[in-house]
């Protein structure tokens, strides 16, 4: 019904609009007796053989909704309805802030894909825990950090720091986004010296809680091996609880989308079905070249059951979706469960 009716309707207009739009019905449905029981009875696949414990916490299911879909925490529990087993929130910044001047989400129709550059567009910390105060306790909470865009290079740790502490009490796992391309002045995010005194930071506040909490580094499909190799040497070094891979990408290479289209579209970060084989690439050198000594979450262009038992085969413990739940729907949630429970 999502790809036959809604989704038709839905992109004729634009993407950010028709994002915020659909949170809206989504809310107002979930508030209408009985219909969030619905969507749990058509979308929900409940299996004690999906359950998979990472770094001390039990997910119900390995498939979860990437960071950037509920910056603000504003429906992680309406969305657990729809099936997944845990749903990343952020990127969050310590303070609030508008991102980078609109239009900046586009949709590579063509290439079943997206380009954005929203720059961290996010309420700030303070409305974030606001609304993980409402946890109803459905799923798996990830907390996504990042910087702020005008925070000078000498205090960016500090920002990751304001989060870290901030969202520790609310939050089951924190994710330290250095990886996103559309947010400036981030090469020293990039750089392994500073990455390691960042990580060993957020360790200390860690270890300062009576409860700690799996950090992970989220990477950028478009690494050489020579930098996949200093992510694995900074695994082993740091002992950070795990990897995403991967973000969005900025390579053009492969897309089918006129190169005029994409001149008019500018800069931005490419998600979706585009950077699918690059991303499960990335997992497959990481798992191979470590001896799977750590754990990594998939995700990049997983819109089908196929794609994600490819990232799982290439060694992603658990897949995150984002691109693929705009253009295939809740259903995808359901289809992958039943793909994995399938291969037991």
């Amino acid at each position: 019904m999502y790809k036959l009716l809604l989704r038709p309707i839905l992109f004729l207009f634009d993407p950010e609009k028709v994002h915020y739009f659909t949170f809206s019905l989504i809310r107002i449905f979930c508030k209408i007796p009985f219909v969030a029981a619905i969507f749990r009875g058509l979308y929900q696949v409940n299996d004690k053989k999906l359950e998979r414990t990472l770094f001390g916490i039990t997910f119900k299911n390995p498939v979860g909704l990437a960071a950037g879909f509920d910056k603000n925490a504003v429906l992680y529990n309406e969305l657990a309805n729809f099936g997944f087993g845990f749903i990343e929130i952020g990127t969050v910044t310590p303070e609030g802030q508008a991102g980078n001047p609109k239009k900046r989400l586009f949709r590579l129709k063509t290439d079943q894909g997206i380009i954005n550059r929203m720059g961290f567009n996010n309420e700030g910390l303070a409305t974030a825990i606001a609304q993980l105060k409402k946890n109803q306790g459905k799923l798996i909470i990830g907390g996504n950090i990042g910087k702020n865009t005008q925070t000078a290079p000498e205090n960016y740790t500090q920002d990751y720091k304001i989060c870290f502490e901030g969202l520790h009490p609310y939050v089951d796992y924190f994710v330290l986004n250095v990886s996103c391309p559309n947010v400036g002045s981030h090469a020293k995010l990039n750089d392994k010296t500073y990455l390691v005194s960042l990580i060993t930071e957020c360790q200390k506040l860690n270890n300062a809680q009576a409860t700690q909490k799996p950090i992970l580094l989220k990477i950028a499909p478009d690494l050489n091996n020579q930098q996949l190799d200093e992510i694995i040497e900074l695994v082993a070094e740091t002992k950070i609880d795990g990897v995403i891979a991967s973000n969005t990408s900025t390579t053009r290479a492969n897309l089918k989308t006129p190169k005029e289209q994409l001149a008019m579209i500018g800069n931005g970060g490419v998600s979706g079905q585009p950077i699918k084989d690059q991303s499960t690439k990335v997992i497959q050198y990481l798992s191979d070249k470590s001896n799977k000594s750590f754990p990594i979450i998939g995700v990049g262009g997983i819109h089908s059951a196929t794609d994600a038992i490819e990232k799982i085969n290439a060694g992603a413990d658990l897949v995150q979706i984002y691109t693929g739940f705009i253009y295939e729907g809740p259903g995808l949630i359901k289809k992958i469960n039943k793909k994995i429970l399938a291969n037991e």
